[in-house]
């Protein structure tokens, strides 16, 4: 149960945030760049794997052994913060490295929001279920 509702509060948290964030500042920022290149509606099917995967995998690395060892919070947002800069990173770089529309704004922007996203989501996550369970 415990696993569960890390996951659950996990997720809500981090997908709530990244709606806000994609449809706020992100989309008007690609569209700034990328403009035709965007499609009008987003594949369903791979964001909800990349988010429900990248979910899973913050949980089992970062935070259930956190929960598991009673590692403190700042600790947890440190090593959570160096994976979603590792994570963003990889794709923001790796576009940027063969993309020729790929903007500095957009690598800084993602890559600073993927980081924060993931050490909020994944402390917030962490909080929520030591509150619950």
């Amino acid at each position: 149960m415990t696993a569960v509702v890390l996951y659950a509060a996990t997720a809500a948290i981090f997908l709530i945030a990244d709606a806000l964030m994609l449809s706020l500042v992100m989309r008007p920022l690609f569209e700034r760049h990328l403009g035709p290149e965007l499609r009008e509606n987003i594949r369903i099917a791979p964001a909800a794997l990349f988010y429900l995967a990248y979910v899973a995998i913050l949980v089992w690395i970062v935070t259930w052994p956190a929960l598991r060892d009673e590692t403190s919070l700042g600790s947890v947002a440190l090593t959570a913060a160096l994976m979603g800069f590792f994570a963003y990173g990889t794709y923001e770089f790796t576009s940027f490295a063969v993309m020729s529309r790929w903007h500095v704004s957009m690598l800084m922007t993602d890559l600073a929001w993927g980081t924060l996203l993931t050490a909020g989501s994944a402390t917030a996550g962490l909080w929520i279920a030591r509150l619950l369970t």
